[in-house]
C-alpha cells in the first residue's frame, strides 16, 4: 500500500473547512486507466505464488463491469474504489501483462478539491518506478508531486533524492519501491503545508517501471511474461471541496447526478458572503472589502456596500481601498434616488441634498426648481449648503444678464431669455442684411427684428426654406431653383446654396452628374433583334452624316416576317410606350400593318421614322419578356418576294406621368406635365430622368474608351477611334480589331474585295477572284503592281517581289538590290540578266567566309584592275591587313584580329604612337592620367580616370605630411583625393584637428586640450586658443581655475561671488572664502548687510548712537568666556577627564547603571524608575561643579533613552508573543508563508510611506479623470440617445421599471411589461423597423418565389404538352406525306388516262358509239373523296394548326429552345401539307377541266380555301406578344 497525505488547517476562529473523504466514491466513471486486462476478450495471466497449487494461471476478461456472480474475472479500475465487494472477495484493477510498462490511471474531478493524501494498496509487486502529477487547471497543465524508484539515480536523474528539505520540493524516494513485500505494500510519506499543492482538479499515477524476478530478462517468452504487471486492490484519494476556508460543507456541481453515499461534492455551500463553485468571490454586494482566503482568526467575510439604500449593485475597486487607507473599496453601481458617489452620498447634477431629511431617504434628493434657460449649467442648483463657500441648498446660479429666485427674469437693458446664450440674455442684434428698416430693428419685449419678404430668423439673418444666400438685395434672398429631378427637395444650404442632391448627382443645384455616372434618357431602354435569320445591315458612320441608328446597323426584315426582343433589365414597376424605330429600304409609299400586342397599325414608312403603340403597357423588374413583332404591307394578300423594311430597335419610354416630379396634382406637377406636353420631341428624350436611373454607372470598356467617364445623359463613353457602343465596347461597322487602341479600318480594297465589311477579329476581308491580302489588295505570289498586276523583275535571282513597289525578296546568288541587279557586299561583279557575269568573293586579305576577312565591301578599279577593300573599323591597308591608329594585333596572320587599344578613352586615336600596335600598351595618356590602360590619374592628381575626371589634390600644407609635399603641391589618394595628415590633423584635406585637440600647423601635428572632465562641458577646445568649453562658474584655458567673479575650490565647486554693489567695493570676491570686501558701514558675505555699530535697513545703513561701544565690549567679553566653557566641555567629553569625579563615583554610577539593566531584564519597571530617580537626586545635590551638571545632563538622556527604549521592549515583546500564538496556530517554520508575508508588509508599509505623496497625487488626478469619466458618461447617453433613435426609432428615456413612456419605439434599455426588450416597431424610423420591413418583404418575396415555382412547375407541364404535339404534328405530317404520295399516284394515273382518252378521240377511224361509250365510262368515274371528305379533312387541319397555334405564346426561358424546335417542326409540317394540299387541288382541278374537257355542256369549278393563324398566350410573370401569320 501507497499512502501519500497532506495536512490541512482546521481552525473554529477564523476559517472553516468541509468534511473529508474519498473523491473516487461516485466518480467510476471520471476514473480511467491505460491499459486493462481482457478488456478486449479474454486473456490469460500467471501469478509468482501458488507454488504449492497446480493452478498458477487465470483468465482475466474485462468486457463487461465486475459482477461477483457473473464477471467475477473482471478487472476494470473502478474496482480500486472498494476492497472488497458485497461479499467480502476482494476485487482489483489488472494491466495488461509483460508488454505495457508505461500505464497510467487518471482521474478527473469537476471541480477544485483539497487534496489530503492518497493510498494506493498493490495486489503483486509494487511498481519499480512511478511518478504522481497533478493539475489544477482541468487538465491543461501537470506538475509531479512526487517520484519513487528502486534506484532514484539511474531512473530520475535530474530529480534529487536526498531527502525533503522544504514543502514544496520535488524529490525521489526508494524505501518504497522495493520487490518487497510481494502483496499489500504500502508507503508512507511527509506531509506537506503548502496550500499550493492541496488544490487539484485531476490526479494522475504513471507506473514507468515493472518489479520483476529477473528471469524476464534471459527469457522473453509469453509463459515468462505473464506474470508481470500492475495490479491493484484498493486506491484512496482523500479529500474535500476546496473553498478557500469559506464552507464547512459541499453540494453537487450542478449537472452532476451521481448521488453515492459517502460521495464527496465539488460546489462548496460559502459562508462569510462569499459566492461561486469554489467560494472563489464576493457575494453581489458584498464588494466593500477585497476578496480573500479565510484564515485561522480571520475569515475575511466579504462586507456589504454602505450605498445608504439608493442602490443594490457595488463592485470592488482596489484604487479606493487603497486610498481609503485599507477601509473601504466598495463603490456602488447604478445609484437610484438621482443620487451619485461612492456611497450613493452625493446628489446628481440638477439636484440637491434636502436638509431636512436623512441621507437614506429615498427623497433626500429634489430636483432643482430653476430655470434651465437662465441659469448656469443648464439648471444646476447648489447640491448642499455650505456658508465657506457659499453654497446654500437648491439656490440657483443665474447667467450674468438673468435675474430672480428661478433665474427666469431678464435684466433690465436685455431681451430674449435664451439657453444658447452664456450671458443669458442679449441686447438686439439684427443683421442689417435681413432687416428692413434701421430705427427699431427689433421688439423691446420678444426681441423679434422686421425682416425682409424672404428673410426670417429672430435676428433676421436666415433664409425662408428654399431660399438661400443673405445679402442686402430688396428681396433679401434668393431662390433654391434645385433641380427637381435631381434633389431630394427644393431645400438648401442658406450659406452656399446647396441642394441635398441625390445619389451620384452633384452641384448645387443637383442638376450634374458624378464622374463616372450618367442619367438615362427616356429611350434608354431600347433592344436589338435577336432573330439569326434576319440579315444585319452594316451602317458606316462616317463624320459627314448624321447617327440615326444604334449598334451596328439594321435588321433587314422581308415582308410578312417577324422579330424577336427579349426584355429582362426593367428598373421599376410602371406602364411603358412600346416604340419601334425603323427606316425604309425604299421609299415606294407603302404602307404597312405592323402587329403587336394585338394591335394592328398601319404607317406609312416613307413620313415617320418610328412608330408608338397606342397604349402602354406594365412592365415589372426581375421578369423575362419575349415581344415578337410581325410586319406586313397593308392591304397586301400575298408576300412581295422583294420589300424590305429596316428595323433599328424597340425601345420602352416610360410614362413621364409617374416620374418624380410629374405625379399627383400639385401645382408643380401640373406645370411640368403642361412643360412636356407643350415642349416634348420624342426624337430627343432629354427629360430628366427617374431617381433610379441617375444612378448609373458609365461601365466605360477599359479598352474601347478613353476615360471611364461618361455622357451626362444617355451615359454614351468617349470611345476611341472606330469604336461604337454606349460602353465603347464593340468595333463599328467597317473596322476589326478591338483592342486597347480602339479599332482599326477594314480597308477593304474597293477592286479587290466583295464588300466593305471585314472579320472583327482578323480584319480579313471578302476577296474577289485573283485578289489576295487581308485587304484584298495583292496580287497573287510572283506579280505586283495591283490591281495592274504584272510579273516581278528579278534577272532570274529571285521568284517573289513585294507587292507594292516589286523590290524583289529573297535574292539568290550573293545579289542585291531592288531588282537584284548588283552584288551583295563582301562580293564584287555585274550580275545583270544577260551580261554573262556572276559576282565573286572579295580578297579582303582572303574570302568572306575565312577566319581572316577585315572588309565591308569591295570595289574593282576600272582604271588599274585593281579590286578596293573597304576596311572595317580598326584596319587599313589595300587588303586591310594592317591594324590602324588605336588598334593593336596581327590581322596578317590567319585568324589574326585587331582590337581597340584599352586605353579608357584618354589617347588620341588618330596618333599611330599612342599604342604599342603589337600589345595594345597605352603610351600617351591625356588627360593627366597614367598606368598601362591610362586607368588611374598621375601623382599628384585624384579623381575617376575613366571619366576624363582627374583633378589635381587640393590638400593644406600645414596639416599634410611633408614627406608627400614638394613645391608647395602635395600627393593624395589618386582615387579618393584624400590627403595623408599630420598625427591628430583630420579632414579631407587635412585642414583641421581631431576632436579634442588643438594648436593645428604645427610639425607634430595637434596637441590636446586636456579639458577638465568634471568642469567642462565636453573633451573638446578650440582649435586654435586650445580654450576649453566650461561649466558656469569655471574658467581657466582647461577649465580647471574658478571662473571671474566666482570663488571656491575649483576641485569641488565654484559658487558666484554676488557681491552687492552698493555695499562692496569691487565685484571680485576672495577665491578662497568669497568673502566680498566691504564698504564702511556694510559686513556680511556679500555686504548686503548693514556692520555691527550700524542700524537701518541695508543699504541705508546709520551709524549707532556713542553708547553702543560700551554696552559691545561687555558682550563681547561675556561670549569669549562662553566660547572657553564650551572648548572645556569639548575637551572634557573628547577625554574624558571629568575634574572632581573620582574613580570611587563612576564606580557607584557603574554599580547603579548595572543595576538599572538587571531591572530592566526582569521587567521591574517601577524599581527602575526608583532607582534612576535616586540616582538622579544623588547627582542634583551632590555636586553643583560644571562636571556634574554635564554628567546629569548625560544621565537625564540616559533615563529617557533607556525609558523609551523599554516601553518599546516591552511592547515588540508583547506583539511576539501574539505573533508566536499565530504562528504556532497557523505554521511553523523559519521559511513559513506567514513570515515572508510578514517581510512583504513590511516592505509594503515602506513603500506606502514612500509612495504615500504620490498616492495621494494619484487620487487627486484619479478624481479628476472620475469627474471627466462621468462628464464623458453624459456625452456617452446622449450618443447612445442618438444611436437608439436611429437604430429603433426612438430615445431610450426609461423610467425605473425599465419602461419608455415617451417613447413608442422604445430604445436602449426600454422594456415591457413581461421584460422583453422594446426596439422598434411599426411606424418607427429606425433600422430596427426598416429590418423588420426588409424581413417583411422578403418573406413577401419568398412567397411569390414560391408560387413562380408552382407556377413553372405548370409550364414544365405544357411543355410536355407541346411535347406531345409535336409528337402529333409529326403525325400528321407523315399522313400528309402519305396522302400527297397516294395523290401523285392517283394524278399519274389519271393523266396516263386522260392521255389515253386523247388519243382515242384523236385517232382517225373512231366511230361515234365507240366515243359515246368511251364518255359514258368517263361520266360514271368517281373521284375517291368528294367536296364534304375534303372539307373535314381542311376542318380537322385546321384545328390540328390552331391547337398548334395556341401553344406557340407559351415562353418558358428553361423550354425556350425545345418550343421554338417544336414550333418550327410543326411550320415546316404545316407548310408540306399545304403544299400536299394545293398540289391536289391542282390535281383535282386538271381533272375536272379535262372532264370538262370531255363534257362540254356541264361547267364545275373547285373554289380553294385561305386561312388565318394567330395566337396570344400571357401566362404567369412572363407576357409573351405575338403577331398576326398569313399563310
Amino acid at each position: 500500500m501507497i499512502l501519500f497525505s497532506v495536512s490541512t488547517i482546521h481552525s473554529s476562529m477564523g476559517s472553516c473547512y468541509p468534511a473529508t473523504g474519498n473523491l473516487l466514491i461516485g466518480r467510476a466513471v471520471n476514473l480511467t486507466a491505460t491499459s486493462t486486462c481482457g478488456l478486449n476478450g479474454p486473456e490469460r495471466y500467471c501469478i509468482v505464488s501458488h507454488l504449492q497449487q497446480p493452478e498458477k494461471c487465470f483468465e482475466c476478461n474485462s468486457q463487461h463491469p465486475y459482477d461477483p456472480n457473473v464477471h467475477s474475472n473482471s478487472h476494470r479500475i473502478e474496482n480500486v474504489i472498494y476492497l472488497t465487494d458485497s461479499n467480502g472477495v476482494n476485487t482489483w484493477w489488472q494491466s495488461v501483462h509483460g508488454v505495457y510498462e508505461s500505464v497510467s490511471i487518471r482521474l478527473n474531478l469537476e471541480a477544485e478539491f483539497h487534496f489530503t493524501h492518497l493510498i494506493m494498496k498493490f495486489k503483486t509487486f509494487r511498481p519499480a518506478a512511478l511518478v504522481i502529477e497533478r493539475s489544477a487547471d482541468f487538465g491543461r497543465t501537470w506538475r509531479p508531486y512526487r517520484y519513487y524508484a528502486s534506484n532514484c539515480t539511474r531512473t530520475f536523474p535530474s530529480i534529487p533524492a536526498n531527502g525533503l528539505h522544504h514543502v514544496n520540493d520535488i524529490i525521489c524516494e526508494e524505501r518504497y519501491s522495493d520487490i518487497e513485500p510481494s502483496t499489500n505494500g504500502e508507503v508512507k510519506s511527509l506531509k506537506s503545508t503548502c496550500s499550493k499543492l492541496l488544490r487539484i482538479t485531476n490526479l494522475r499515477i504513471n507506473f514507468t517501471k515493472l518489479n520483476t524476478l529477473g528471469d524476464d530478462l534471459l527469457d522473453r517468452r509469453p509463459e515468462v511474461l505473464q506474470k508481470y504487471y500492475y495490479a491493484i486492490y484498493e486506491l484512496v484519494v482523500r479529500g474535500s471541496c476546496f473553498c478557500y476556508g469559506h464552507a464547512s460543507e459541499c453540494a453537487p456541481v450542478p449537472g452532476i447526478d451521481a448521488r453515492e453515499i459517502g460521495m464527496i461534492h465539488g460546489r462548496c455551500v460559502c459562508k462569510h458572503n462569499t459566492e461561486g463553485l469554489n467560494c472563489e468571490r464576493c457575494r453581489n454586494f458584498h464588494n466593500d472589502l477585497p476578496w480573500r482566503p479565510a484564515e485561522a482568526e480571520n475569515p475575511h467575510t466579504c462586507r456589504e456596500c454602505n450605498c445608504n439604500g439608493h442602490s443594490d449593485q457595488c463592485h470592488f475597486d482596489m484604487a479606493v481601498y487603497m486610498a481609503t487607507g485599507n477601509v473601504s473599496g466598495g463603490v456602488c453601481d447604478d445609484c437610484l434616488h438621482n443620487t451619485m458617489g461612492r456611497n450613493c452620498e452625493t446628489c446628481k447634477p440638477f439636484y440637491y441634498q434636502d436638509p431636512n431629511r436623512d441621507i437614506r431617504d429615498p427623497r433626500v434628493c429634489v430636483a432643482c426648481d430653476c430655470d434651465p434657460v437662465g441659469s448656469l449649467e443648464g439648471g444646476v442648483c447648489d447640491t448642499h449648503t455650505d456658508f465657506e463657500m457659499g453654497m446654500i441648498a437648491g439656490q440657483c446660479r443665474c447667467k450674468v444678464n438673468v435675474k430672480g429666485t428661478r433665474c427666469d427674469d431678464c435684466k433690465e437693458g436685455y431681451y430674449g431669455l435664451s439657453q444658447n446664450d452664456p450671458l443669458g440674455c442679449q441686447p438686439c442684434n439684427c443683421d442689417p442684411r435681413g432687416i428692413i428698416v434701421m430705427g427699431a430693428p427689433c421688439d423691446q419685449i420678444s426681441g423679434d427684428c422686421s425682416c425682409k419678404r424672404y428673410v426670417t430668423g429672430r435676428y433676421c439673418n436666415q433664409c425662408l426654406p428654399e431660399y438661400w444666400g443673405l445679402s442686402n438685395d430688396l428681396a433679401g434672398c434668393r431662390p433654391c431653383d434645385c433641380d427637381f429631378g435631381g434633389a431630394f427637395n427644393n431645400r438648401c444650404m442658406m450659406e452656399t446654396g446647396q441642394c441635398d442632391c441625390r445619389r451620384h448627382l452633384i452641384g448645387r443645384q443637383c442638376s450634374d452628374v458624378q464622374p463616372g455616372y450618367f442619367c438615362a434618357p427616356l429611350d434608354f431602354y431600347k433592344y436589338e433583334a435577336e432573330d439569326p435569320d434576319v440579315r444585319t445591315v452594316h451602317r458606316e458612320r462616317t463624320l459627314s452624316h448624321m447617327v440615326t441608328w444604334t449598334g451596328p446597323g439594321f435588321s433587314r426584315v422581308k415582308d410578312g416576317a417577324g422579330l424577336v426582343f427579349t426584355i429582362d433589365n426593367i428598373p421599376y414597376a410602371m406602364e411603358y410606350d412600346i416604340m419601334i424605330r425603323y427606316e425604309p429600304e425604299v421609299c415606294d409609299k407603302i404602307k404597312y400593318k405592323i402587329h403587336l400586342l394585338l394591335h394592328v397599325l398601319s404607317c406609312s414608312m416613307c413620313s415617320y421614322r418610328y412608330i408608338q403603340m397606342p397604349r402602354p403597357f406594365c412592365f415589372e423588374p426581375s421578369n423575362r419578356y419575349v415581344v415578337t413583332v410581325r410586319f406586313q404591307r397593308h392591304g397586301a394578300t400575298h408576300r412581295h418576294l422583294t420589300a424590305f423594311i429596316l428595323i433599328d430597335s424597340l425601345v420602352l419610354i416610360p410614362k413621364y406621368t409617374e416620374l418624380p416630379g410629374f405625379q399627383g396634382n400639385t401645382p408643380e406637377s401640373e406645370q411640368r406635365q403642361e412643360e412636356m406636353i407643350r415642349y416634348m420631341c420624342l426624337d430627343s428624350f432629354m427629360i430628366t430622368p427617374m431617381p433610379a436611373l441617375a444612378e448609373m454607372s458609365c461601365e466605360c470598356d477599359p479598352q474601347g474608351s478613353l476615360s471611364g467617364e461618361c455622357d451626362v445623359v444617355g451615359g454614351q463613353c468617349r470611345c476611341k477611334p472606330n469604336v461604337i457602343g454606349r460602353r465603347c465596347d464593340q468595333c463599328a461597322p467597317g473596322t476589326y480589331g478591338f483592342g486597347v487602341s480602339g479599332c482599326t479600318a477594314c480597308d477593304c480594297h474597293s477592286d479587290g474585295s466583295l464588300s466593305h465589311q471585314c472579320d472583327p477579329v482578323t480584319g480579313q476581308c471578302q476577296c474577289r477572284q485573283g485578289a489576295t491580302g487581308r485587304q484584298c489588295s495583292d496580287c497573287q505570289p510572283g506579280q505586283w503592281g495591283f490591281p495592274s498586276c504584272t510579273p516581278c523583275q528579278c534577272n532570274g535571282h529571285a521568284d517573289l517581289c513585294d507587292p507594292r513597289t516589286g523590290e524583289c525578296r529573297g535574292c539568290r546568288d550573293f545579289t542585291a538590290g531592288h531588282l537584284c541587279e548588283r552584288c551583295m557586299d563582301t562580293f564584287f561583279g555585274n550580275p545583270a540578266l544577260g551580261s554573262g557575269q556572276h559576282c565573286r568573293p572579295c580578297p579582303c586579305p582572303n574570302n568572306p567566309n575565312s577566319d581572316n576577312f577585315n572588309a565591308l565591301s569591295c570595289q574593282v578599279d576600272h582604271t588599274s584592275d585593281q579590286i578596293m577593300c573597304n576596311c572595317k573599323q580598326g584596319y587599313m591597308g589595300l587588303r586591310c591587313d594592317q591594324c590602324a591608329p588605336g588598334y593593336y594585333g596581327n590581322p596578317e596572320q590567319p585568324g589574326g584580329q585587331c582590337f581597340p587599344c584599352e586605353c579608357n578613352g584618354n589617347i588620341d586615336t588618330q596618333d599611330p604612337e599612342s599604342c604599342d600596335p603589337r600589345t595594345g600598351e597605352c603610351i600617351k595618356c591625356l588627360y593627366h592620367t597614367d598606368g598601362p590602360s591610362c586607368a588611374q590619374c598621375q601623382n599628384g592628381y585624384y579623381g575617376n580616370a575613366l571619366a576624363h575626371d582627374c583633378r589635381r589634390c587640393t590638400c593644406v600644407t600645414a596639416g599634410t605630411l611633408q614627406s608627400a609635399c614638394s613645391d608647395g603641391h602635395c600627393d593624395c589618394d589618386r582615387q579618393t583625393g584624400a590627403c595623408p595628415c599630420r598625427e591628430h590633423v583630420v579632414g579631407h584635406n587635412c585642414d583641421q584637428c581631431a576632436p579634442n585637440y588643438w594648436n593645428f600647423g604645427q610639425d607634430r601635428g595637434c596637441e590636446p586640450c586636456n579639458c577638465n572632465s568634471q568642469h567642462a562641458l565636453g573633451s573638446h577646445c578650440n582649435m586654435f586658443t586650445g580654450q576649453c568649453h566650461c561649466h558656469s562658474g569655471f574658467g581657466g584655458k582647461q577649465c580647471t581655475e574658478c571662473e571671474l567673479f566666482h570663488w571656491g575650490d575649483p576641485r569641488e565647486q565654484c559658487h558666484e561671488c554676488n557681491c552687492n554693489p552698493e555695499g562692496a567695493e569691487i565685484s571680485q570676491c576672495d577665491r578662497l572664502t568669497g568673502a566680498c570686501e566691504c564698504r564702511e558701514g556694510a559686513t556680511g558675505l556679500q555686504c548686503n548687510q548693514c556692520a555691527r555699530g550700524f542700524t537701518g535697513i541695508f543699504p541705508k545703513c546709520i551709524q549707532c548712537h556713542p553708547c553702543f561701544q560700551l554696552w559691545d565690549d561687555a558682550v563681547c567679553q561675556i561670549r569669549r568666556d562662553l566660547d572657553h566653557i564650551q572648548s572645556r566641555v569639548q575637551e572634557i567629553l573628547k577625554g574624558g577627564i571629568i575634574p572632581g569625579a573620582g574613580d570611587a563615583r563612576i564606580k557607584e554610577l557603574e554599580g547603579k547603571l548595572k543595576q538599572v539593566k538587571d531591572l530592566i531584564i526582569t521587567q521591574d519597571r517601577d524599581r527602575v524608575y526608583q532607582l534612576i530617580g535616586q540616582s538622579i537626586d544623588d547627582l542634583r545635590w551632590g555636586n553643583s561643579s560644571l562636571s556634574f551638571v554635564v554628567l546629569y545632563i548625560a544621565f537625564t538622556k540616559l533615563l529617557v533613552f533607556l525609558t523609551d527604549q523599554f516601553e518599546k521592549v516591552k511592547q515588540y515583546y508583547q506583539e511576539s508573543l501574539e505573533a508566536e500564538m499565530k504562528c504556532n496556530a497557523s505554521v511553523f517554520g523559519p521559511m513559513s508563508p506567514l513570515e515572508e508575508s510578514n517581510k512583504i508588509r513590511a516592505r509594503t508599509e515602506n513603500l506606502l510611506d514612500e509612495t504615500e505623496n504620490d498616492i495621494n497625487r494619484n487620487v487627486a488626478a484619479h478624481n479628476k479623470s472620475l469627474n471627466d469619466l462621468q462628464k464623458q458618461a453624459h456625452d456617452l447617453h446622449k450618443q447612445v440617445n442618438h444611436l437608439s433613435d436611429q437604430v429603433c426609432g426612438g430615445h431610450s428615456n426609461s423610467s425605473v421599471n425599465g419602461s419608455c413612456p415617451d417613447s413608442r419605439c422604445g430604445g436602449a434599455g426600454c422594456h415591457d411589461d413581461q421584460g422583453n426588450r422594446v426596439c422598434g416597431g411599426v411606424g418607427c424610423s429606425g433600422t430596427v423597423g426598416t429590418s423588420v420591413a426588409a424581413l417583411n418583404d422578403a418573406r413577401n418575396v419568398t412567397d411569390s418565389l414560391n408560387t413562380a415555382s408552382k407556377e413553372l412547375q405548370k409550364l414544365q407541364d405544357i411543355a410536355a404538352m407541346t411535347q406531345n404535339l409535336k409528337n402529333q404534328t409529326i403525325n400528321t405530317l407523315e399522313k400528309a406525306n402519305k396522302l400527297s404520295k397516294e395523290l401523285k399516284e392517283s394524278n399519274k394515273n389519271l393523266t396516263e388516262f386522260i392521255e389515253k382518252i386523247k388519243n382515242f378521240l384523236t385517232e382517225e377511224g373512231a366511230d361515234p358509239e365507240s366515243i359515246e361509250k368511251v364518255a359514258q365510262e368517263v361520266l360514271s368515274i368517281t373521284l375517291p373523296l368528294n367536296r364534304t371528305v375534303l372539307d373535314k379533312m381542311i376542318a380537322q387541319i385546321k384545328e390540328s394548326l390552331s391547337n398548334i397555334g395556341n401553344i406557340e405564346g407559351i415562353e418558358v426561358k428553361d423550354m425556350t429552345n425545345i418550343t421554338k424546335e417544336a414550333l418550327k417542326a410543326s411550320g415546316k409540317a404545316i407548310e408540306k401539307a399545304q403544299a400536299a394540299l394545293k398540289e391536289a387541288h391542282n390535281n383535282l382541278n386538271s381533272t375536272r377541266n379535262a372532264t370538262a374537257e370531255v363534257q362540254n355542256p356541264g361547267t364545275c369549278k373547285f373554289t380553294g380555301f385561305t386561312y388565318f393563324l394567330s395566337s396570344t398566350s400571357p401566362m404567369s410573370t412572363f407576357v409573351h406578344f405575338t403577331s398576326v401569320l398569313f399563310i
